[in-house]
């Protein structure tokens, strides 16, 4: 029994030697594997650290560039330098990605442009695809290790909610000597109607001013108490009145709304904005038989644009940039999701506003005009009213914002980016902010 038992024992301690040294062989190779995986782990982090910069890179060499764009091609015969075609554009974010990438230390690298073929592009995609070398049990491996950045142009949160920064081009119409824009002229004359027939009589004091006559207002009473600085009053924008006598200003306060005038300001109760048509362009107005539509609206298309700008009070260039956004003016056009037409109607949204036939362009621009105009109010600021436009309305009211969809915020900056290349910045902060998304 003794012997046996001995011979037991150490059968036991054998095993037991065996396991240990096994144990050890696996602690040896665990710690092997963990240090390939931090030295691939470290690989990635590297290769991400060179892809976010190389796409924000990309991203801020299409921001200086963006305007440039909308720029006309060809002034007075000539070509117009300050003109970049979209290759151009491409190419210089293109350069700047790939500079900043391998300034990062990353050698194989392929930048693209998932929005490339857009009249206006502003995504940028980098992808770094360099290996890491790691050793196992003794021998060295390489791994690829990708890295995936996207970097987009938006439009800046002042963009969203400023009540504009552009100032009003368009003609001008005059009352009792004083200019506004053609339909706050048709709208007042509505209005001073209204209130003679109940033995007011409106006297307009002031109307539409530049920025270069606010600032000679505001350098002679520099108080922003009284006298707003150049830039930031509401008159630059063709849409505010300051109406008189001061008798006169509890008629406005009970009836002005009917004619669709707001008093901004409680302490001021003779200045009335214009509150119908969020842009700043003229509504359909101008004397060259386009309704005052910039040039790159084909004139099959003009009148319509112009009648239903006139009708819903949205600015004709807002709705010129919205098509040329949506289908390039093509009343074919079909998304892959299932938008239709020259104005892009989902069929539940067509139905909506009365639109039969959204392939119909005439209807079409009609109806997209009355949704303009209702996101317009709902909303109240050109960018948010184009992002539910895009997006659904639902989508903007929830977060007050252009929703953080990579389409919407480039359909967005495109609109408005077409916008002020035309010189009418639709009452917008010209910022763009450049945004990683992935």
């Amino acid at each position: 029994m003794i012997g046996r038992a001995r011979a037991t024992a150490g059968r036991e301690q054998g095993q037991a030697l065996l396991l240990l040294v096994a144990a050890m062989c696996a602690v040896l190779v665990a710690a092997l594997v963990l240090g390939g995986v931090a030295r691939g782990l470290g690989a990635k982090g590297r290769n991400q650290r060179a892809a976010d910069l190389a796409a924000l890179g990309g991203a801020r060499a299409m921001r200086a560039s963006y305007d440039r764009l909308f720029a006309a091609a060809v002034v007075e015969g000539r070509p117009n330098p300050l003109h970049l075609s979209r290759a151009a554009y491409l190419d210089r974010a293109r350069t700047r990605a790939l500079a900043t990438a391998e300034l990062n230390g990353a050698e194989q690298v392929v930048v693209t442009f998932p929005d490339g073929g857009a009249f206006a592009p502003t995504r940028v995609l980098v992808t770094v695809r360099d290996p890491a070398v790691v050793e196992l049990a003794g021998r060295r491996h390489a791994v690829d290790v990708v890295a995936v950045a996207e970097a987009q142009l938006s439009p800046g949160a002042i963009a969203a909610f400023a009540a504009g920064a552009g100032e009003y081009r368009g003609p001008l119409a005059m009352r009792q000597g004083k200019p506004m824009r053609p339909d706050v002229a048709l709208a007042f004359d509505r209005m001073a109607a209204a209130a003679a027939r109940d033995g007011v009589s409106l006297l307009v004091v002031s109307g539409f001013r530049s920025n270069a006559e606010q600032a000679r207002l505001f350098a002679a009473h520099p108080d922003p108490r009284w006298v707003a600085p150049p830039g930031r009053s509401l008159h630059r924008l063709g849409t505010e009145l300051d109406l008189g006598p001061m008798s006169a200003y509890g008629w406005l306060a009970a009836n002005a709304s009917r004619f669709h005038f707001v008093r901004r300001m409680d302490w001021e109760p003779w200045h009335y904005g214009f509150t119908l048509n969020a842009g700043s362009t003229a509504v359909g107005f101008g004397g060259d038989g386009r309704g005052g539509l910039p040039s790159f609206v084909p004139e099959r298309f003009a009148p319509a644009i112009a009648r239903a700008a006139q009708r819903w009070n949205v600015s004709g260039a807002l709705l010129a940039a919205q098509l040329y956004a949506e289908s390039g003016f093509n009343p074919a056009a079909v998304s892959p999701a299932g938008a239709q037409g020259i104005a892009q109607f989902m069929p539940g949204t067509a139905r909506s506003y009365g639109l039969a036939d959204p392939f119909d362009a005439n209807q079409a621009i009609d109806a997209q005009a009355h949704l303009m105009r209702d996101l317009l109010r709902q909303l109240g600021s050109v960018p948010l009213a184009l992002a539910a436009y895009n997006a659904g309305p639902g989508a903007v009211s929830g977060c007050s914002c252009i929703p953080p969809y990579p389409e919407t915020q480039a359909y967005v900056t495109r609109i408005l980016g077409l916008l002020r290349g035309v010189g009418d910045g639709a009452g917008l902060a010209t910022g763009l902010d450049v945004r990683l998304v992935r």
